[in-house]
């Protein structure tokens, strides 16, 4: 079949992310002597430069990988959580019902920078100035802006100059818009990241000295410091409509380290998948398989509106079970083991029929039945609490700008390294941009819920019920498939799609990403204002009329989206005869694969 573009074919290295410039960048690495480890750090760097709006330095990071000195699959965990202030009693005191999709009281540890430091101490190869080198260069010397991310700003211009002032320093140079294809600079944090490098150069030793002093430096030295000041000085205008300081102090960042856990993974056919646990909505993406697995989806052509609609009732059942069980295991009990068990997906499976489900249907295992009740009872429907903003959250950015709120990175090297990241959060939209430090804090506790009870309900020291889901997947034993999406509560969605196509209609990567997606919107959102819209199913029109009639008979309550406008997929394949593959999406023009 015709694709946008070639699936890259190598032996050497693969390099695949949501911006050429990241791409080119990790690339760079791997032709220095890093290995995967190395490249998706350094290609994560430069993408909180050239895709400010989707990721920034104080964002988070899960990442899913395979060692090929440990022969392990692995989480990483840069989620950072609540701080020790961040009770539901002191939202419900300040007169808040549902945290804040922007300011400083949605945000959470910035864990990202921690995780990356804590990747290549472990595990990468490269001095951490070699990694670091791109990024400074792009915030110091320019780089191209997209011109999605000059509309963003566009959208926000009167918040920045009215609200939001520092802000506006960085991404209004001159009080004017910058235009989208030339060059922009942020000085301020080229400066944040060269002080880093220098104090970790500084202290000397070998690079993992040197690694772990450039954690130390941002977690308890001068970004710490200025975080802290920042959220007990300044009270910035939120999605509340009203002013508030920060609960996120100093003391967080010091008490908070990344670190290490197994992944969630369940069989499939021939296939073993590994995902991150249910603190994030990884899972849903095993239990959607499991729900599948009894369905005959070969025989389902790839874009044909059976296949379309038995993945998206598969998966409105999933994110259902999402709704009323996952949260950090770490404080809440997740039934984990059952929701991911054969007999548990054959009762699910059997409440699939010829017809849209337009009910919300979490499954109710005994022992949690008061659990389920309540989260039944906390969903809004979309229109009934008012207008809907949507992630990243603020109506001013989503006027503006099409609605996305991630990166992706997915690198494979020649040794057989395997690194699916997803980084996020830190958005330009998030909250106002610290002035020593170049960059805004993130919004990520908007997906806490200030109700007791609930899985997801807030609490000090607690992570955020992330929607960040990287992929690693095995075929028969060997490690295979690296992937992932941007995309909020799309990203299992649009990854069930490529991942199924290429399982079962032996479509390559490119071939599988490049065919029409779709998702649902039928259960309550993770962003700010969280509602769910009963029955909604998006497919890109592509798919042609005659399938798009038979799911509005099917009864989908359905939205048609543009062609080339759904998803933002990347992916990497190592075969079984050692050849490395890559391909990335065509929709927004700016996601790219490389590999030799």
């Amino acid at each position: 079949m015709f694709t946008t573009r070639p699936e890259i074919l190598g032996t050497f290295g693969v390099v695949t992310s949501t911006h050429w410039l990241a791409t080119a960048s990790g690339m760079a690495m791997l032709e220095k002597g890093g290995n995967a480890f190395d490249a998706c750090a350094a290609a994560a760097f430069v993408l909180q430069v050239v895709e400010p709006h989707l990721v920034g330095p104080a964002g988070d990071m899960p990442a899913v990988f395979y060692s090929a000195e440990t022969k392990k699959v692995e989480v990483l965990c840069a989620q950072g959580p609540a701080p020790a202030a961040a009770t539901i009693k002191a939202y419900k005191d300040l007169g808040i019902d549902i945290i804040p999709g922007d300011g400083l009281l949605s945000t959470v540890i910035p864990g990202a920078f921690g995780g990356w430091m804590t990747m290549l101490r472990d595990h990468g190869r490269l001095p951490l100035r070699e990694v670091l080198e791109p990024a400074i260069s792009y915030f110091e010397n320019g780089h191209p802006m997209l011109p999605r991310v000059s509309d963003t700003i566009a959208g926000l211009s009167d918040l920045f100059t009215r609200e939001w002032p520092s802000s506006g320093a960085v991404y209004l140079p001159g009080g004017n818009v910058p235009k989208g294809r030339e060059l922009f600079r942020n000085p301020a944090a080229a400066a944040t990241y060269k002080r880093i490098l220098a104090e970790a150069e500084a202290a000397g030793g070998d690079r993992q000295k040197q690694i772990q002093a450039a954690h130390d430096c941002w977690y308890k030295g001068f970004v710490a410091e200025a975080m802290d000041a920042f959220c007990r000085t300044e009270t910035p205008m939120d999605s509340t409509g009203r002013r508030h300081k920060g609960l996120l102090t100093a003391q967080d960042m010091a008490g908070w380290t990344p670190h290490y856990e197994a992944p969630a993974s369940v069989t499939y056919h021939d296939w073993e998948v590994f995902k991150i646990g249910p603190w994030g909505q990884g899972p849903v993406f095993l239990q959607t398989l499991k729900i599948l697995e009894g369905f005959d989806l070969s025989a389902m052509g790839p874009a044909s509106p059976e296949f379309i609609h038995h993945v998206a009732e598969a998966m409105k059942l999933a994110f259902a079970d999402r709704e009323a069980y996952y949260g950090d295991p770490d404080f809440v009990k997740v039934p984990l083991a059952t929701l991911l068990s054969d007999d548990y997906a054959r009762g699910r499976r059997a409440l699939i029929a010829n017809e849209a489900s337009l009910d919300i249907r979490p499954g109710t295992i005994p022992g949690f039945e008061a659990q389920v009740a309540q989260a039944l009872a906390n969903i809004r429907i979309a229109g009934q609490h008012g207008a809907t903003v949507g992630e990243p959250t603020l109506a001013s950015m989503v006027a503006s700008s099409r609605r996305g709120d991630t990166v992706h990175i997915d690198v494979i090297d020649r040794w057989g390294n395997m690194v699916a990241a997803t980084p996020s959060g830190g958005w330009l939209q998030s909250s106002p941009v610290i002035p020593e430090l170049g960059f805004p804090l993130n919004s990520r506790a908007q997906a806490f819920f200030l109700e007791e009870g609930l899985p997801s309900s807030l609490a000090p020291g607690k992570r955020p019920r992330t929607t960040l889901t990287p992929t690693i997947a095995f075929e028969n034993g060997e490690p295979r498939l690296a992937f992932g999406t941007p995309g909020g509560d799309q990203q299992e969605q649009w990854q069930l799609g490529m991942f199924l196509r290429r399982v079962h209609h032996g479509l390559n990567l490119q071939e599988a990403i490049d065919l029409p997606l779709f998702h649902t919107q039928h259960f309550p959102s993770t962003f700010y204002p969280r509602e769910a819209r009963p029955g909604h199913l998006t497919v890109e029109e592509s798919v042609g009329e005659a399938v798009l009639a038979d799911l509005i008979r099917r009864g989908h309550e359905l939205e048609r989206a543009p062609a080339w406008t759904v998803g933002r997929l990347t992916a990497a394949e190592k075969s079984a005869d050692g050849l490395l593959r890559a391909a990335a999406t065509p929709r927004l023009m700016q996601a790219y694969a490389i590999g030799r």
